[in-house]
């Protein structure tokens, strides 16, 4: 099976089962959505969701979050990975998109990673989910899995390569999905440490027995 193919099999497929999919991270507004984005780096969708709703209805816009101080974010995120580095970013966050953008959120990658804690990937999240743009974010899950099922080569050694190469073969119109597919399929099935191969759609096609694989 070339690349094409096995590119074409399994977005066949996902096209077929899961038309619809979205983020897994729940929010009410663009700078929600970035909040918790920022605060799910190293931690699970699921701890963020039961984190959030207080902090939102603390902090439900940047305005409310910029006047707040860092030990005050800092209680409400507290059980989240990296406590104390999120607390300052989320604050410096909102206080440069209050000082520097009106409290507007921007939409260009530019733009975005400018804001403190904001890198690339998130940058991308925020652009596929909340502005409906064709990006690619690679997080740990895209990237292992990626490699795993032989969609990029092993010269693809760090995320933007991998985003690069992800976004020549998969058409614009779903590269949004594509993302939450792959990440999605390496939360729950391609998981790190121990694969569930046996229930995974892909077993038969997987080129894990091959030389070069990234599965051990």
């Amino acid at each position: 099976m070339t690349r094409n193919e096995r590119y074409k099999y399994i977005l066949d497929y996902f096209r077929a089962q899961a038309p619809i999919v979205t983020t897994e991270l729940e929010f009410g507004s663009a700078f929600q959505l970035l909040v918790a984005t920022l605060l799910s780096a190293q931690c699970t969708d699921k701890r963020i969701n039961q984190v959030t709703p207080a902090l939102f209805a603390r902090f439900p816009t940047a305005e409310a979050m910029a006047k707040a101080e860092v030990e005050e974010v800092f209680e409400y995120v507290k059980s989240v990975s990296y406590p104390n580095a999120k607390a300052n970013h989320l604050v410096a966050m909102a206080r440069k998109l209050v000082d520097d953008f009106k409290g507007e959120m921007p939409s260009t990658t530019a733009e975005l990673t400018t804001l403190p804690g904001v890198g690339r990937k998130t940058a991308n999240v925020m652009q596929a989910v909340w502005f409906d743009k064709p990006n690619m974010a690679v997080d740990t899950h895209v990237y292992r899995v990626s490699h795993r099922m032989g969609l990029v080569s092993k010269k693809a050694n760090t995320p933007l390569k991998v985003e690069q190469e992800l976004l020549r073969h998969i058409p614009s119109v779903d590269v949004n999905k594509a993302h939450h597919w792959l990440l999605l399929h390496g939360r729950y099935v391609c998981v790190s440490r121990k694969p569930k191969c046996e229930e995974c759609v892909f077993n038969d096609i997987c080129p894990k027995l091959l030389e070069g694989s990234k599965l051990e």
